[in-house]
């Protein structure tokens, strides 16, 4: 039997798509004042894409499976898709159906080449993450600037490496990190969904949705508004506890032999007072034991007021 849950993501990803476009947008001539639904109605995107209405309306509704990749591109292109919406759109539209088989997923260890780039790139903060967004490793400028209060050795066990998505909306440090934690916020989710889309067979991470649906109502909203956005370079700006004030660029570099897995790096551009802060954060970085400790927090508070000494000279 085909999986019910997919038939309804490809409904209630349709519906959100055609509720942000308008019939003048669309070219259509709209009639009459009163519309009982935001953007476009479903014939109007039936005709649009050169599908039957009914046979629109059974897709949406999850009445009708196996739709051709010709049909989808049809819909993605009369709802004006991006790049990424149209994949994610037939993503979706394939595991609706088909059967899933709902495995226990494997242990991730990182890939070994993305780990070489990691020691490689020596005092630019970066991180492996995962396919659910967990941390399978990092430098220690990666945790001293995006999760210096956390345990640093956490990544070696499965069960207990930090999830940045799960960070991002429930852990109070995390957020109060980023300046613009709404920018941040949506950016995790609509990469959150293009995973989902693409892996809907993975129960841990339906597990990790699940789980940040009912700790977080903004979670909750953003999931439920079914954007899509692959998270590639942003720039963020950041309140960091022990160096201040900086903004980074954070890229993300997916592994070819493994592309569930990115390497996710944050530079600053020379010059800048932002890079000042990230010279100082290098002896922060070095300083922290694996566990973070009282010592460590002590030399932080000394770097933090030579990042500052720093930052003014550069003015």
């Amino acid at each position: 039997m085909a999986d019910q849950h997919g038939a309804g993501e490809l409904g209630a990803f349709l519906k959100a798509c055609r509720a942000r476009v308008s019939p003048e947008q669309a070219g259509l001539t709209p009639y009459g004042t009163t519309r009982r639904v935001p953007g476009l109605r479903r014939e109007e995107l039936a005709q649009l894409a050169g599908v039957s209405p009914s046979y629109y309306a059974r897709l949406e509704q999850g009445q009708s499976r196996h739709a051709s990749p010709q049909v989808i591109d049809a819909i993605a292109t009369a709802l004006e898709l991006s790049t990424a919406e149209r994949e994610h759109l037939h993503a979706v539209a394939a595991a609706s159906g088909r059967t899933r088989a709902h495995r226990a997923p494997a242990p991730e260890h990182a890939d070994p080449a993305l780990l070489e780039l990691l020691d490689a790139i020596g005092d630019v903060p970066a991180l492996v993450l995962g396919r659910r967004s967990d941390v399978l490793a990092w430098n220690p400028m990666g945790h001293a600037l995006l999760a210096g209060h956390l345990n640093r050795a956490s990544t070696a066990v499965p069960g207990r490496r930090p999830n940045m998505t799960e960070a991002v909306f429930t852990d109070p440090e995390t957020r109060a990190l980023y300046a613009d934690w709404p920018s941040k916020a949506r950016a995790v989710v609509g990469n959150l969904r293009l995973v989902a889309g693409a892996h809907p067979d993975d129960p841990a991470l339906a597990s990790l949705i699940g789980k940040l649906t009912m700790a977080s109502p903004e979670f909750q909203a953003l999931w439920a508004d079914q954007r899509v956005r692959p998270c590639a370079s942003a720039a963020y700006d950041l309140r960091h506890p022990q160096v201040g004030d900086l903004t980074v660029t954070q890229q993300t570099l997916r592994s070819i032999d493994r592309p569930d897995q990115t390497l996710v790096t944050c530079t600053a551009a020379p010059g800048t007072a932002s890079a000042a802060a990230l010279a100082v954060l290098v002896h922060v970085a070095y300083q922290q034991p694996a566990e973070y400790g009282a010592d460590a927090a002590h030399s932080a508070k000394g770097a933090s007021a030579a990042s500052a000494t720093h930052r003014r000279q550069l003015r």
